[in-house]
This record gives structure tokens, C-alpha cells and sequence, in this order.
């Protein structure tokens, strides 16, 4: 199942796309795709209601896509996750997952406007697998156990500005919790949907550039392990949203791509999760 928001920022409608293609109203169960309608039967209803034929078809031709969870509590990311990236930046691969956060209010749609900040010279992207969290997860005890709190999976551009980040006084949040810096969906994709989340190409361009191509069995820490990780340092609430890392091919990195301009275009995509497209603008 693939579940979806449609319509103009703050007035967003719930919705799925079905298995035969068809997109449905969730208006009737629910009044959003938020951390509520995960945390309960959320997902099952939908399906059985669209099973007995009880939701009515939308039709969204034209309209815009909302990021596809609403309101996440926080957003937890996750830095050199792959080694290719590790290597471009000439950092050594991690011990132990690199974890920063950024401001839940970044989240924006698939397609909206990214915006340069002001002051910026680096405003770089990173195609990103991005977990939604389904169940509170806290103290997780095994690796297995981490698949049963993940609703599902979704595409993000963890966009981030490298002087911020690394210039101005050594705390990666300030450049990457910008406003629009966390480009989310088009879709939230069920597990069941996905299969192995650790067998997925990611590919980003930037005015039709082929920019980063990766796969996902390339991190160093697989999602699994991310999430039961984090379980131990805090509590994942049902909403939630992580950034699991992303592969080399980076404005940062060792191969003289240029940083975003307002103008660009970029595109994610990650295999069976979607593609976004969204036009770089200045705040």
C-alpha cells in the first residue's frame, strides 16, 4: 500500500494509492496520515475498507503532493552511513551510527520549492531512504524487533548547507534544519510493498545530471540496525521520521559538482518508493 496527502500545504487530504493503481479518499477513517493514524489500525482499516469497496476514487490530476506523513514529532538522521560517502569526504567510516537531528518543521512536500538560505554559498543535497516510524519504539532488544515499529518507507533529500554545518562553530544541525530542507515522499510505502529495504537503487540528478547512484545495501549500518540504535538513546514515537544516510556523489565530496543555485532542478529516486522533482528557489 502506498498512502499519500493531497492538496495545498496545512489543508492536506489523506489518501492511498491501491494495488490496482487506483487512488482512494481516507477522509472517512481518518483526518491525516499523522503519527495517530499510524500508531493504531490506521493502515489495516484503509485496506480492508478499500477491499469492500467502501472508500470513494480520487482524483488528483493536477494537484499537489504533500510530504507524506503529517506533523512528525522529529526528524533523526543519520551521517556517513555509506562507505562510498565516507570515503569522497575523506572521513574513516563510523563505529557506531553518526546521529544528528534535524527540525520537523524542514519536512515539506516532494515537489515544493527548496529554498537557498540567505547567507548560503554551499546548500548541497542528499538522496536519502527515510524510515516513517509506526509503533513507540524505546529499548528495542534485537535487530528482528525493529521491523514491527516501521510503517513504512518514503524518499527524502536530507538538503544541507556545508558552511553552516561545518564552518560556523561545529553543530551540524544549524546547516541542515533550514527551512524546506527536508523534501519528504512522494509516497509512504508499506513494508510489505518494499520487501528488503537493504536492496534498493537511489538515484538523484541535478539539472538532468546524474549526480549520485548508489544502492542501499551499500550502508554501513543497515535500517534495522538504525532503528533498534536509536531505540537505545530515545524514545521513537509512532510519526516519526529517519534519514538513514546517503551515498557518495555530493557537492561536498571529492568530485567537483557544483554547490545548488536557485534555478536548479533536482530529482530523487529510489526504487519502488517514487520520485520527487523540486525547483531550488532563494529564502
Amino acid at each position: 500500500m502506498r498512502l499519500l496527502r493531497i492538496g495545498p500545504p496545512g489543508a492536506e487530504r489523506p489518501a492511498m494509492i491501491a494495488a490496482d493503481g487506483e487512488v482512494y479518499d481516507l477522509r472517512a477513517l481518518t483526518a491525516d496520515i499523522d503519527g495517530g493514524f499510524l500508531a493504531g489500525d490506521g493502515i489495516s482499516r484503509a485496506h480492508a475498507a478499500q477491499e469492500r469497496g467502501e472508500l470513494p476514487a480520487l482524483d488528483i490530476t493536477g494537484q499537489r503532493i504533500g510530504a507524506p506523513v503529517a506533523r512528525p514529532g522529529k526528524v533523526v538522521c543519520i551521517g556517513l552511513n555509506y562507505r562510498d560517502h565516507a570515503a569522497e569526504t575523506a572521513t574513516p567510516p563510523p563505529a557506531e551510527p553518526v546521529v544528528f537531528m534535524k527540525a520537523a518543521n524542514t519536512v515539506v512536500g516532494p515537489d515544493d520549492e527548496v529554498l537557498v538560505p540567505r547567507g548560503s554559498v554551499k546548500t548541497d543535497y542528499e538522496i536519502e531512504l527515510a524510515v516513517v516510524i509506526g509503533q513507540t519504539a524505546r529499548y528495542l532488544d534485537t535487530l528482528a524487533d525493529a521491523h514491527s515499529v516501521i510503517a513504512g518507507y518514503t524518499v527524502a533529500d536530507d538538503v544541507s548547507e556545508r558552511e553552516f554545518q561545518h564552518e560556523r562553530g561545529g553543530q551540524w544541525d544549524k546547516g541542515k534544519s533550514c527551512e524546506t530542507f527536508n523534501p519528504l515522499g512522494p509516497w509512504l510505502v508499506t513494508p510489505e510493498e518494499v520487501g528488503d529495504p537493504q536492496n534498493l537503487a537511489m538515484r538523484l540528478w541535478v539539472n538532468g545530471e546524474l549526480r549520485q547512484d548508489g544502492r542501499t545495501k551499500d550502508m554501513i549500518f543497515s535500517v534495522f540496525h538504525v532503528v533498534w540504535y536509536l531505540s537505545q538513546f530515545m524514545v521513537l514515537e509512532p510519526g516519526d521520521v529517519i534519514n538513514t544516510g546517503t551515498p557518495a556523489g555530493v557537492a561536498f565530496g571529492a568530485n567537483d559538482f557544483p554547490y545548488l543555485s536557485p534555478g536548479d532542478v533536482v530529482e530523487a529516486e529510489i526504487e519502488a518508493l517514487g520520485r520527487q522533482r523540486h525547483i531550488v528557489g532563494r529564502a
